[in-house]
């Protein structure tokens, strides 16, 4: 039986923490980095301090204690070795922290200048600079994309027959596209060239790039589409991708700690953080590479992406935009179909916009969140596989502090949980192609899942047959007639629903 982290009505926050992390996290925790460089008012040191001190999971069991986190407690319970943040509000950067160490290894402190893999951060990025290509007339939004494109083209079927495939819908994910995500490539692995990722030909590891479904009918997430948009921006261009970010993004918005290039920069070593697993420990090589830039392959700081988020805040508005007029800001922010803009996630609120993206690759998770109405916003990197749910609960006391509309917490009544009903449950599943594990333990029930965190999460029961969680927002619920073993459970997570079916 593996160890639990117990998670109980009267104690929100589960143990042991990590003796390793911990000691090196709080050690740092005061060094505060930008602190001689940023000259902060005592008012701002003070909201600073309560968001380190306020963390806490969005869903929590009603009855139960308020208790609050550090950011230096959570970062050890998660394994995350490095938090790094950059906190907007009234149209401006306002604070930059980062908290931790860049290599488990060798305990070299993480600073607001250290460099993260943004993973799908990458992905609005391009966005800015296909769009700013549009509005220099290089390329059309809404012509067909073959057109655009000189050498490779996308391959011609009954899907392209019935509808062709545009730039307006490869940024938007309604392309039809196939090739959800990407794998890395570990320093040293033979990488492939573009054209190699597209075709799917060795020594690629994804599948060849095509249209699977009419485009404009349905929205489906495609990394693959936007290796196609970083070719058909080259070849406009006549320039590398790198070098055309670099002209088209970076240097306007004076994002001097970003770059695209496949090689990380030798001189850039030093400030780079160390991708690290679900169990804390550092990749061979330091990190993996990503030859689909456009989708993925982007570093940078949360300081730059915090620029970009200015930026976009101020054109929307109708400010000039150092990147995009405020017409084609507002065409960036317009949804298409599903939830998601021109390389954005968009949410309509009661008084503006929100718009956001989060980013993931072996080692590294990150999350872009922005306010177009009241000028707040954040971006925060971390350099592991867990920093996922160490940011949601940054956001939550982020949004506490500052007074944000989302990220709020939120109570729920936890039933008396019958040990035979959940011995019952217990088992081997698999979900979303993945090993998933049901664990009981008398009164209590964990799930246990590599694609949310290394730790069990207690399952608390709503119904007999439907359970919550505190660690996630997410619930559980169990097919199952009479006191036989459920065949399947589906877990519910925002809008979305997925099935895990029994592995035994």
């Amino acid at each position: 039986m593996p160890s639990i982290h117990r998670i109980v009505p009267g104690s929100l926050f589960p143990g042991p923490l990590s003796t390793r992390l911990i000691v090196a996290s709080l050690a740092l925790m005061a060094l505060a980095p930008l602190a001689a460089a940023q000259s902060l008012s005592p008012a701002i040191e003070s909201r600073i301090a309560r968001v380190e001190h306020g963390l806490s999971t969005r869903v929590v069991v009603k009855g139960a204690p308020d208790a609050k986190a550090s950011i230096a407690a959570r970062m050890a319970f998660y394994d995350v070795p490095s938090v790094s943040i950059a906190l907007i509000n009234d149209g401006h950067i306002e604070w930059a922290r980062a908290y931790g160490v860049l290599n488990t290894n060798e305990q070299g402190a993480a600073t607001p200048a250290s460099l993260f893999q943004a993973g799908s951060i990458s992905k609005p990025i391009t966005a800015l600079g296909a769009l700013r290509l549009v509005e220099q007339g290089t390329l059309s939004l809404d012509a067909p994309a073959n057109g655009q494109l000189h050498g490779w083209k996308i391959p011609d079927n009954h899907f392209t027959r019935q509808r062709p495939v545009t730039l307006r819908g490869l940024l938007n994910h309604s392309a039809g596209m196939n090739v959800h995500g990407f794998y890395g490539y570990a320093q040293g692995e033979p990488v492939p060239s573009l054209l190699q990722v597209l075709d799917g030909v060795a020594p690629a590891k994804s599948e060849a790039v095509r249209v699977e479904a009419t485009p404009g009918t349905e929205w489906k997430y495609s990394g693959g589409g936007y290796s196609v948009v970083q070719l058909m921006m080259m070849e406009a261009a006549g320039h590398s991708f790198p070098e055309l970010m670099q002209a088209l993004v970076f240097t306007p918005l004076d994002m001097k700690d970003s770059t695209f290039a496949l090689t990380l920069p030798s001189a850039w070593h030093p400030r780079a953080a160390t991708a690290h697993d679900s169990d804390g420990r550092p990749l061979a090589g330091g990190w993996h590479v990503y030859p689909q830039s456009a989708a993925a392959a982007l570093w940078t700081t949360p300081t730059d992406l915090a620029k970009v988020v200015v930026d976009i805040q101020q054109a929307y508005s109708g400010k000039p935009g150092k990147v995009l007029s405020s017409a084609m800001t507002s065409t960036m922010l317009s949804r298409g179909l599903g939830e998601y803009g021109l390389g954005l996630y968009v949410e309509k609120l009661g008084g503006g916009t929100s718009f956001s993206h989060s980013g993931g690759t072996d080692g590294f998770r990150s999350q872009l969140y922005g306010y177009t109405h009241t000028g707040q916003g954040i971006v925060l990197m971390t350099n592991s596989d867990n920093g996922a749910a160490l940011i949601d609960e940054i956001l939550v006391s982020v949004a506490a502090e500052y007074g944000w509309p989302e990220f709020q917490i939120t109570e729920k009544v936890a039933l008396d949980s019958d040990p035979a009903t959940n011995a019952t449950f217990a088992g081997h599943y698999i979900l979303a192609g993945k090993p998933a594990q049901i664990i009981a333990e008398g009164d209590r029930l964990y799930l246990q899942s590599e694609l949310f965190a290394k730790q069990p999460m207690q399952l608390f029961p709503e119904s007999k047959t439907r359970f919550f969680m505190t660690a996630q927002d997410m619930t559980v619920e169990f097919q199952q007639v009479g006191r036989e073993k459920p065949s399947s459970f589906s877990l519910g997570r925002g809008n979305s629903t997925y099935v895990a079916v029994s592995a035994e």
